[in-house]
Protein backbone atom coordinates (compact mmCIF):
# COMPACT_ATOMS: atom_id res chain seq x y z
CA UNK A 1 0.00 0.00 0.00
CA UNK A 2 1.15 3.55 -0.70
CA UNK A 3 2.58 5.40 2.30
CA UNK A 4 0.43 7.54 4.55
CA UNK A 5 1.29 11.23 4.99
CA UNK A 6 1.17 13.12 8.26
CA UNK A 7 1.54 16.80 7.39
CA UNK A 8 2.23 18.84 10.54
CA UNK A 9 1.79 22.56 9.97
CA UNK A 10 2.40 25.27 12.57
CA UNK A 11 1.93 29.04 12.49
CA UNK A 12 4.55 31.80 13.06
CA UNK A 13 7.38 29.30 13.74
CA UNK A 14 10.57 30.56 12.11
CA UNK A 15 13.22 28.25 10.71
CA UNK A 16 15.75 28.98 13.45
CA UNK A 17 13.50 27.83 16.31
CA UNK A 18 14.72 24.24 16.64
CA UNK A 19 17.19 23.16 19.28
CA UNK A 20 19.31 20.80 17.17
CA UNK A 21 19.65 23.45 14.45
CA UNK A 22 21.45 25.70 16.90
CA UNK A 23 18.83 27.74 18.73
CA UNK A 24 20.24 28.57 22.18
CA UNK A 25 17.00 28.42 24.15
CA UNK A 26 13.99 26.66 22.65
CA UNK A 27 13.32 23.08 23.78
CA UNK A 28 12.29 20.82 20.88
CA UNK A 29 13.21 17.21 21.70
CA UNK A 30 10.69 15.68 19.29
CA UNK A 31 11.73 17.81 16.32
CA UNK A 32 15.37 17.07 17.12
CA UNK A 33 14.53 13.37 16.92
CA UNK A 34 12.68 13.80 13.63
CA UNK A 35 15.76 15.49 12.16
CA UNK A 36 17.94 12.60 13.35
CA UNK A 37 15.62 10.23 11.47
CA UNK A 38 14.95 12.41 8.45
CA UNK A 39 16.12 15.46 6.53
CA UNK A 40 16.26 19.05 7.74
CA UNK A 41 16.04 21.53 4.88
CA UNK A 42 17.86 24.53 6.32
CA UNK A 43 17.24 27.05 3.54
CA UNK A 44 13.47 26.83 3.22
CA UNK A 45 11.56 30.07 2.67
CA UNK A 46 8.06 31.41 2.52
CA UNK A 47 7.87 33.53 -0.64
CA UNK A 48 4.88 35.55 0.61
CA UNK A 49 5.24 35.64 4.40
CA UNK A 50 1.71 35.82 5.74
CA UNK A 51 -0.82 33.12 6.52
CA UNK A 52 -3.23 33.06 3.57
CA UNK A 53 -0.80 33.39 0.64
CA UNK A 54 1.59 30.92 2.26
CA UNK A 55 -1.13 28.31 2.70
CA UNK A 56 -2.30 28.80 -0.89
CA UNK A 57 1.26 28.11 -2.03
CA UNK A 58 1.48 24.97 0.12
CA UNK A 59 -1.85 23.59 -0.99
CA UNK A 60 -1.46 24.28 -4.74
CA UNK A 61 2.31 24.03 -5.25
CA UNK A 62 2.21 27.39 -7.06
CA UNK A 63 3.58 30.88 -6.45
CA UNK A 64 1.59 34.07 -5.84
CA UNK A 65 1.39 35.19 -9.52
CA UNK A 66 -0.47 31.91 -10.17
CA UNK A 67 -2.48 31.33 -6.98
CA UNK A 68 -3.47 35.00 -6.96
CA UNK A 69 -2.67 36.46 -3.54
CA UNK A 70 0.29 38.56 -2.43
CA UNK A 71 -1.65 40.90 -0.14
CA UNK A 72 -3.37 38.64 2.46
CA UNK A 73 -6.81 38.74 0.84
CA UNK A 74 -9.09 37.20 3.47
CA UNK A 75 -12.11 36.87 1.17
CA UNK A 76 -10.39 35.34 -1.84
CA UNK A 77 -11.60 31.82 -2.67
CA UNK A 78 -9.05 29.15 -3.49
CA UNK A 79 -7.92 29.32 -7.12
CA UNK A 80 -9.18 26.90 -9.73
CA UNK A 81 -6.12 24.69 -9.35
CA UNK A 82 -5.64 21.11 -8.13
CA UNK A 83 -5.11 21.19 -4.36
CA UNK A 84 -3.12 18.82 -2.21
CA UNK A 85 -6.18 16.97 -0.83
CA UNK A 86 -7.84 16.82 -4.26
CA UNK A 87 -4.77 15.24 -5.86
CA UNK A 88 -4.37 12.73 -3.05
CA UNK A 89 -8.10 11.90 -3.07
CA UNK A 90 -8.02 11.20 -6.79
CA UNK A 91 -5.08 8.86 -6.14
CA UNK A 92 -7.18 6.79 -3.72
CA UNK A 93 -6.27 8.47 -0.42
CA UNK A 94 -8.62 9.36 2.42
CA UNK A 95 -7.90 12.93 3.45
CA UNK A 96 -8.58 14.77 6.71
CA UNK A 97 -7.63 18.12 8.20
CA UNK A 98 -7.76 19.38 11.79
CA UNK A 99 -6.94 22.88 12.98
CA UNK A 100 -6.21 26.02 11.01
CA UNK A 101 -7.07 25.77 7.32
CA UNK A 102 -7.42 29.52 6.68
CA UNK A 103 -9.37 29.47 3.42
CA UNK A 104 -12.47 31.30 2.23
CA UNK A 105 -15.31 30.46 2.51
CA UNK A 106 -14.22 29.03 5.85
CA UNK A 107 -16.19 25.82 5.47
CA UNK A 108 -14.67 25.09 2.07
CA UNK A 109 -12.81 21.82 2.63
CA UNK A 110 -10.68 22.43 -0.56
CA UNK A 111 -10.80 18.71 -1.31
CA UNK A 112 -10.45 17.14 2.15
CA UNK A 113 -12.95 14.41 2.99
CA UNK A 114 -13.56 16.24 6.25
CA UNK A 115 -12.08 19.19 8.12
CA UNK A 116 -12.42 20.29 11.74
CA UNK A 117 -11.56 23.97 12.13
CA UNK A 118 -9.87 26.17 14.68
CA UNK A 119 -10.06 29.54 12.94
CA UNK A 120 -8.85 31.79 15.78
CA UNK A 121 -11.92 33.92 16.12
CA UNK A 122 -12.24 35.06 12.49
CA UNK A 123 -15.98 35.65 12.96
CA UNK A 124 -15.98 38.70 10.72
CA UNK A 125 -15.72 36.36 7.74
CA UNK A 126 -19.07 34.77 8.44
CA UNK A 127 -18.45 31.60 10.44
CA UNK A 128 -20.58 31.59 13.60
CA UNK A 129 -18.60 29.00 15.53
CA UNK A 130 -15.69 26.91 14.37
CA UNK A 131 -15.36 23.32 15.56
CA UNK A 132 -13.03 24.18 18.42
CA UNK A 133 -15.45 26.82 19.71
CA UNK A 134 -18.31 24.32 19.50
CA UNK A 135 -16.21 21.89 21.55
CA UNK A 136 -15.70 24.55 24.24
CA UNK A 137 -19.41 25.37 24.25
CA UNK A 138 -20.38 21.71 24.59
CA UNK A 139 -17.92 21.45 27.51
CA UNK A 140 -19.47 24.35 29.40
CA UNK A 141 -17.08 27.08 28.27
CA UNK A 142 -19.14 28.87 25.64
CA UNK A 143 -17.63 32.21 24.65
CA UNK A 144 -14.54 31.68 26.80
CA UNK A 145 -11.90 31.11 24.11
CA UNK A 146 -10.59 34.70 24.46
CA UNK A 147 -11.34 35.24 28.16
CA UNK A 148 -7.56 35.31 28.76
CA UNK A 149 -7.62 38.86 27.36
CA UNK A 150 -4.80 38.42 24.84
CA UNK A 151 -5.15 39.29 21.17
CA UNK A 152 -4.17 37.57 17.91
CA UNK A 153 -1.59 40.17 17.01
CA UNK A 154 -0.42 41.24 20.45
CA UNK A 155 2.77 40.26 22.23
CA UNK A 156 1.60 40.54 25.81
CA UNK A 157 1.10 37.22 27.57
CA UNK A 158 -0.43 35.23 30.40
CA UNK A 159 -0.87 31.53 30.97
CA UNK A 160 -3.84 29.56 29.63
CA UNK A 161 -7.02 30.27 31.61
CA UNK A 162 -8.86 26.94 31.27
CA UNK A 163 -7.88 23.37 32.24
CA UNK A 164 -5.15 21.85 30.03
CA UNK A 165 -7.61 19.49 28.31
CA UNK A 166 -9.30 22.47 26.65
CA UNK A 167 -6.18 24.06 25.14
CA UNK A 168 -6.42 24.30 21.35
CA UNK A 169 -3.09 22.47 20.88
CA UNK A 170 -4.38 19.46 22.83
CA UNK A 171 -7.71 19.60 20.98
CA UNK A 172 -5.96 19.52 17.60
CA UNK A 173 -3.97 16.40 18.49
CA UNK A 174 -6.95 14.68 20.08
CA UNK A 175 -9.21 15.23 17.07
CA UNK A 176 -6.54 14.15 14.60
CA UNK A 177 -5.97 11.01 16.66
CA UNK A 178 -9.65 10.13 16.18
CA UNK A 179 -9.33 10.41 12.40
CA UNK A 180 -6.28 8.14 12.45
CA UNK A 181 -8.03 5.50 14.54
CA UNK A 182 -11.20 5.67 12.43
CA UNK A 183 -9.38 5.39 9.08
CA UNK A 184 -10.15 2.72 6.54
CA UNK A 185 -7.09 0.44 6.97
CA UNK A 186 -7.32 -0.68 3.35
CA UNK A 187 -6.64 2.81 1.98
CA UNK A 188 -3.70 5.17 2.56
CA UNK A 189 -4.34 8.48 4.33
CA UNK A 190 -3.30 12.12 4.13
CA UNK A 191 -3.61 13.77 7.55
CA UNK A 192 -3.18 17.55 7.74
CA UNK A 193 -2.66 18.52 11.41
CA UNK A 194 -2.48 22.31 11.53
CA UNK A 195 -1.66 23.98 14.84
CA UNK A 196 -2.46 27.65 15.40
CA UNK A 197 0.49 27.87 17.83
CA UNK A 198 2.79 29.62 18.36
CA UNK A 199 0.78 32.38 16.65
CA UNK A 200 -0.43 34.87 19.26
CA UNK A 201 -2.37 35.05 21.52
CA UNK A 202 0.58 34.01 23.68
CA UNK A 203 -1.25 31.83 26.21
CA UNK A 204 0.94 28.83 27.02
CA UNK A 205 0.06 26.28 29.64
CA UNK A 206 1.57 27.22 32.99
CA UNK A 207 3.52 23.94 33.00
CA UNK A 208 5.33 24.95 29.82
CA UNK A 209 5.92 28.51 30.95
CA UNK A 210 7.50 27.02 34.07
CA UNK A 211 10.03 25.12 31.92
CA UNK A 212 11.48 28.47 30.85
CA UNK A 213 11.26 30.25 34.21
CA UNK A 214 14.94 29.91 35.11
CA UNK A 215 16.34 29.84 31.56
CA UNK A 216 18.18 32.96 30.50
CA UNK A 217 16.23 33.92 27.42
CA UNK A 218 17.87 35.13 24.22
CA UNK A 219 16.77 38.71 23.65
CA UNK A 220 16.20 40.34 20.25
CA UNK A 221 19.13 41.32 18.07
CA UNK A 222 19.17 44.59 16.16
CA UNK A 223 21.37 45.38 13.19
CA UNK A 224 23.13 48.71 12.95
CA UNK A 225 20.92 49.57 9.97
CA UNK A 226 17.80 49.29 12.19
CA UNK A 227 18.94 51.45 15.10
CA UNK A 228 17.90 54.81 13.64
CA UNK A 229 14.13 54.80 13.23
CA UNK A 230 14.16 57.85 10.95
CA UNK A 231 16.39 56.08 8.43
CA UNK A 232 14.33 52.89 8.23
CA UNK A 233 12.52 52.05 4.99
CA UNK A 234 9.07 53.62 4.89
CA UNK A 235 7.32 50.25 5.09
CA UNK A 236 9.15 49.29 8.28
CA UNK A 237 8.41 52.60 9.99
CA UNK A 238 4.72 52.20 9.22
CA UNK A 239 4.21 48.60 10.28
CA UNK A 240 1.45 47.87 12.75
CA UNK A 241 3.62 46.80 15.62
CA UNK A 242 7.07 47.78 16.71
CA UNK A 243 9.26 47.30 19.73
CA UNK A 244 8.44 50.71 21.19
CA UNK A 245 5.07 49.24 22.23
CA UNK A 246 6.67 46.83 24.68
CA UNK A 247 9.11 47.07 27.55
CA UNK A 248 12.16 44.81 27.79
CA UNK A 249 10.35 42.78 30.46
CA UNK A 250 7.30 42.31 28.23
CA UNK A 251 9.52 41.23 25.35
CA UNK A 252 11.34 38.73 27.57
CA UNK A 253 8.03 37.26 28.75
CA UNK A 254 6.68 37.19 25.21
CA UNK A 255 9.68 35.22 23.96
CA UNK A 256 9.43 32.78 26.86
CA UNK A 257 5.72 32.30 26.19
CA UNK A 258 6.36 31.85 22.47
CA UNK A 259 9.00 29.19 23.13
CA UNK A 260 6.74 27.54 25.69
CA UNK A 261 4.01 27.18 23.07
CA UNK A 262 6.56 25.68 20.67
CA UNK A 263 7.61 23.11 23.26
CA UNK A 264 3.96 22.28 24.00
CA UNK A 265 3.38 21.54 20.29
CA UNK A 266 6.62 19.52 20.18
CA UNK A 267 5.50 17.33 23.07
CA UNK A 268 2.00 16.85 21.65
CA UNK A 269 3.46 15.64 18.36
CA UNK A 270 4.87 12.74 20.40
CA UNK A 271 1.32 11.56 21.07
CA UNK A 272 0.58 11.31 17.36
CA UNK A 273 3.86 9.49 16.71
CA UNK A 274 3.03 7.09 19.52
CA UNK A 275 -0.42 6.46 18.09
CA UNK A 276 1.01 5.75 14.62
CA UNK A 277 3.43 3.30 16.20
CA UNK A 278 0.69 1.56 18.17
CA UNK A 279 -1.45 1.38 15.02
CA UNK A 280 1.55 -0.30 13.33
CA UNK A 281 1.68 2.30 10.55
CA UNK A 282 4.52 4.58 11.65
CA UNK A 283 7.10 2.93 9.38
CA UNK A 284 4.86 3.44 6.36
CA UNK A 285 4.00 7.06 7.13
CA UNK A 286 5.76 10.10 5.67
CA UNK A 287 6.22 12.77 8.34
CA UNK A 288 6.61 16.39 7.34
CA UNK A 289 6.86 19.39 9.66
CA UNK A 290 6.76 23.01 8.50
CA UNK A 291 5.29 26.45 9.15
CA UNK A 292 3.41 28.99 7.05
CA UNK A 293 5.97 31.69 7.99
CA UNK A 294 8.00 32.94 10.95
CA UNK A 295 7.79 35.81 13.44
CA UNK A 296 10.23 38.65 14.01
CA UNK A 297 9.74 38.47 17.81
CA UNK A 298 11.32 41.86 18.36
CA UNK A 299 14.41 41.31 16.17
CA UNK A 300 15.44 44.51 14.39
CA UNK A 301 12.65 46.27 16.29
CA UNK A 302 9.89 44.36 14.47
CA UNK A 303 7.18 41.85 15.38
CA UNK A 304 4.88 39.59 13.38
CA UNK A 305 5.64 38.55 9.80
CA UNK A 306 5.00 40.23 6.39
CA UNK A 307 8.67 41.11 5.71
CA UNK A 308 11.69 39.27 4.32
CA UNK A 309 14.17 39.13 7.16
CA UNK A 310 15.13 35.63 8.21
CA UNK A 311 12.91 35.43 11.30
CA UNK A 312 9.84 36.23 9.19
CA UNK A 313 10.45 34.49 5.86
CA UNK A 314 12.62 31.49 6.76
CA UNK A 315 10.62 28.43 7.78
CA UNK A 316 11.41 25.04 9.31
CA UNK A 317 11.07 22.05 7.00
CA UNK A 318 11.67 18.51 8.23
CA UNK A 319 10.93 15.41 6.15
CA UNK A 320 10.98 11.84 7.49
CA UNK A 321 10.54 9.32 4.65
CA UNK A 322 9.04 5.83 5.04
CA UNK A 323 11.36 3.38 6.76
CA UNK A 324 11.84 1.17 3.68
CA UNK A 325 12.64 4.01 1.28
CA UNK A 326 16.27 4.34 0.16
CA UNK A 327 16.79 7.97 1.19
CA UNK A 328 19.72 9.12 3.31
CA UNK A 329 18.56 10.44 6.66
CA UNK A 330 20.09 12.44 9.48
CA UNK A 331 21.29 15.11 7.05
CA UNK A 332 20.96 18.89 6.65
CA UNK A 333 20.08 19.81 3.09
CA UNK A 334 21.11 23.40 2.22
CA UNK A 335 19.40 23.76 -1.18
CA UNK A 336 17.10 26.77 -1.71
CA UNK A 337 13.51 25.69 -1.03
CA UNK A 338 10.07 27.25 -1.26
CA UNK A 339 6.72 26.08 0.08
CA UNK A 340 5.68 25.23 -3.47
CA UNK A 341 8.19 22.36 -3.30
CA UNK A 342 6.33 20.51 -0.56
CA UNK A 343 3.46 19.18 -2.66
CA UNK A 344 5.51 17.73 -5.55
CA UNK A 345 7.87 16.15 -2.99
CA UNK A 346 5.02 14.34 -1.25
CA UNK A 347 3.53 13.26 -4.57
CA UNK A 348 6.82 11.78 -5.75
CA UNK A 349 7.33 9.94 -2.46
CA UNK A 350 3.82 8.49 -2.78
CA UNK A 351 4.18 7.53 -6.45
CA UNK A 352 1.48 9.98 -7.60
CA UNK A 353 1.76 11.83 -10.89
CA UNK A 354 2.62 15.51 -10.45
CA UNK A 355 0.09 17.81 -12.20
CA UNK A 356 1.43 20.22 -14.80
CA UNK A 357 0.02 23.13 -12.79
CA UNK A 358 2.59 22.67 -10.03
CA UNK A 359 5.49 25.15 -10.12
CA UNK A 360 7.57 23.80 -7.24
CA UNK A 361 10.38 21.24 -7.43
CA UNK A 362 10.50 17.84 -5.79
CA UNK A 363 13.09 17.73 -3.02
CA UNK A 364 13.83 14.10 -3.78
CA UNK A 365 15.38 15.06 -7.10
CA UNK A 366 18.65 16.91 -7.65
CA UNK A 367 18.39 20.62 -6.78
CA UNK A 368 17.86 23.00 -9.71
CA UNK A 369 16.79 26.30 -8.17
CA UNK A 370 19.39 29.06 -8.09
CA UNK A 371 17.21 31.94 -6.88
CA UNK A 372 14.10 32.48 -4.74
CA UNK A 373 11.82 35.43 -5.45
CA UNK A 374 9.50 36.74 -2.74
CA UNK A 375 6.80 39.40 -2.74
CA UNK A 376 4.40 40.84 -0.18
CA UNK A 377 1.87 43.69 -0.27
CA UNK A 378 1.44 46.25 -2.99
CA UNK A 379 1.96 49.99 -3.07
CA UNK A 380 3.73 51.86 -0.28
CA UNK A 381 3.94 48.91 2.12
CA UNK A 382 5.32 46.49 -0.46
CA UNK A 383 8.59 44.63 -0.15
CA UNK A 384 10.32 42.20 -2.49
CA UNK A 385 13.13 39.65 -2.03
CA UNK A 386 15.75 37.90 -4.11
CA UNK A 387 17.72 35.14 -2.38
CA UNK A 388 20.57 33.21 -3.97
CA UNK A 389 22.88 30.64 -2.40
CA UNK A 390 24.72 33.29 -0.36
CA UNK A 391 23.09 36.71 -0.53
CA UNK A 392 19.66 38.22 0.01
CA UNK A 393 18.38 41.42 -1.58
CA UNK A 394 15.38 43.10 0.07
CA UNK A 395 13.70 45.89 -1.87
CA UNK A 396 11.32 48.57 -0.56
CA UNK A 397 9.77 50.57 -3.43
CA UNK A 398 8.66 53.43 -1.13
CA UNK A 399 11.85 55.46 -1.04
CA UNK A 400 13.51 53.07 -3.54
CA UNK A 401 15.60 51.38 -0.85
CA UNK A 402 17.64 48.22 -1.34
CA UNK A 403 19.24 46.15 1.42
CA UNK A 404 21.86 43.44 0.85
CA UNK A 405 22.82 40.76 3.37
CA UNK A 406 25.40 37.98 3.25
CA UNK A 407 23.26 35.26 4.81
CA UNK A 408 26.02 32.65 4.90
CA UNK A 409 28.34 34.87 6.96
CA UNK A 410 25.75 37.10 8.62
CA UNK A 411 22.68 34.92 9.30
CA UNK A 412 21.17 37.50 11.70
CA UNK A 413 21.32 40.22 9.01
CA UNK A 414 23.21 42.63 11.22
CA UNK A 415 25.13 44.37 8.41
CA UNK A 416 23.53 45.92 5.33
CA UNK A 417 26.04 45.65 2.46
CA UNK A 418 24.08 47.72 -0.07
CA UNK A 419 26.49 50.65 0.26
CA UNK A 420 29.63 48.49 0.12
CA UNK A 421 31.78 49.09 -2.96
CA UNK A 422 33.06 45.53 -2.63
CA UNK A 423 29.51 44.21 -3.12
CA UNK A 424 28.32 46.44 -5.98
CA UNK A 425 28.51 43.64 -8.52
CA UNK A 426 26.32 41.23 -6.55
CA UNK A 427 23.92 44.07 -5.66
CA UNK A 428 23.45 44.90 -9.33
CA UNK A 429 23.13 41.23 -10.31
CA UNK A 430 20.38 40.60 -7.78
CA UNK A 431 18.67 43.87 -8.69
CA UNK A 432 18.51 42.74 -12.31
CA UNK A 433 17.04 39.42 -11.22
CA UNK A 434 14.44 41.32 -9.23
CA UNK A 435 13.48 43.57 -12.15
CA UNK A 436 12.99 40.53 -14.41
CA UNK A 437 10.37 39.17 -12.01
CA UNK A 438 8.27 42.29 -11.44
CA UNK A 439 4.78 42.33 -12.93
CA UNK A 440 1.45 44.11 -12.67
CA UNK A 441 1.50 47.38 -10.72
CA UNK A 442 5.14 46.69 -9.74
CA UNK A 443 6.18 47.68 -13.26
CA UNK A 444 5.47 51.30 -12.29
CA UNK A 445 8.60 51.13 -10.13
CA UNK A 446 10.83 50.83 -13.21
CA UNK A 447 12.04 53.77 -15.29
CA UNK A 448 14.21 53.11 -18.36
CA UNK A 449 15.30 49.74 -17.04
CA UNK A 450 16.24 50.93 -13.56
CA UNK A 451 14.38 50.83 -10.27
CA UNK A 452 12.77 54.13 -9.38
CA UNK A 453 10.27 52.94 -6.79
CA UNK A 454 7.64 55.16 -5.17
CA UNK A 455 8.45 58.71 -4.15
CA UNK A 456 7.68 59.52 -0.53
CA UNK A 457 5.54 62.65 -0.32
CA UNK A 458 3.11 64.22 2.10
CA UNK A 459 0.18 62.24 0.72
CA UNK A 460 2.01 58.98 1.12
CA UNK A 461 2.98 59.90 4.66
CA UNK A 462 -0.67 60.48 5.45
CA UNK A 463 -1.61 57.00 4.25
CA UNK A 464 1.22 54.75 5.33
CA UNK A 465 -0.64 51.59 4.54
CA UNK A 466 -1.30 52.50 0.91
CA UNK A 467 -4.18 50.32 -0.25
CA UNK A 468 -4.48 48.55 3.10
CA UNK A 469 -7.60 49.70 4.91
CA UNK A 470 -7.14 50.35 8.62
CA UNK A 471 -10.89 50.71 9.19
CA UNK A 472 -11.98 52.28 12.48
CA UNK A 473 -9.77 50.23 14.79
CA UNK A 474 -7.36 53.11 15.52
CA UNK A 475 -4.51 50.66 16.04
CA UNK A 476 -6.54 48.67 18.56
CA UNK A 477 -7.53 45.73 16.36
CA UNK A 478 -5.62 42.90 18.00
CA UNK A 479 -8.00 42.24 20.87
CA UNK A 480 -10.94 39.83 21.00
CA UNK A 481 -14.05 40.19 23.14
CA UNK A 482 -16.14 37.73 25.08
CA UNK A 483 -18.67 35.77 23.04
CA UNK A 484 -21.78 36.24 25.18
CA UNK A 485 -23.97 33.71 23.45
Amino acid sequence: MKPNVLFINVDHWNGKLIGSLGHPTVLTPTLNQLIDNGIAYTNAYCTTPSCIPARREIMTGTFSPTHGDRVFNERLPMPDLPTMPQIFSEAGYQTFSVGKLHVYPQRDRIGFDDALLNEEGRHHLGITKDDYEMFLAESGYAGQEYAHGQGNNDYTTRTWHLPEYYHQTNWTVREMSKYIVRRNPEKPSLWHMSFSAPHPPLVPLSEYMELYRDIEIDMPHTGEWALNHDKLPFALKNRRLNSTSYSDKEIELARKAFYAMCTHVDHQIRLILGLLREENILDNTILIFTSDHGDMLGNHGQFMKDIFYEESSKIPLILVPPADMDIKIGVHDKRLITQADILPTLLELCGIDIPETIEGESLISEPKRKIIYGEHWEGAMASRMIRDSQYKLIYYPAGNIRQLFDINNDPDEMTDLSQSNHHKRILNQLTNELIKRLYGSDLDWINQGDLEGIKINAGLQDDGFGKISTGTKRGLGGQRGLRLK
